[in-house]
């Protein structure tokens, strides 16, 4: 198992930008697949952005161009850089890592509004 612990969420203006950050408590090149999803309120969770273990990324259509993530093996945290903003954007955001089986953590909250 993967004990994952998220941060940088918050209150963002529409068109700024803002960075999330996973903390894992294993070494994530020994994970295959870490990410990001999110779950607005009264909708499902969805992808948002993936990295596999080489470090190939997939992206929602929705956040391409906008959003990246990236990891830290050092630090075995993975970010989500997240730019131009939309109240559509307003979610918890989960950070995921697939080791054995699908880990998640509590989430961090993101509100995009003026």
């Amino acid at each position: 198992q993967v004990h994952l612990v998220e941060s940088g969420g918050g209150l963002v203006q529409p068109g700024g930008s803002l960075s999330l950050s996973c903390a894992a408590n294993r070494a994530i090149s020994s994970i295959d697949i870490m990410g990001w999803y999110r779950q607005a309120p009264g909708k499902q969770r969805e992808a948002v952005a993936t990295i596999t273990s080489v470090g190939f990324q997939n992206y929602a259509e929705s956040v391409k161009g906008r959003f990246t993530i990236s990891r830290d093996i050092a630090k075995n945290t993975v970010s989500l850089q997240m730019a131009r903003l939309t109240p559509e954007d307003t979610a918890v955001y989960y950070c995921t890592a697939y080791y054995g089986g699908w880990n998640w953590g509590n989430g961090t909250r993101v509100t995009v509004s003026s």
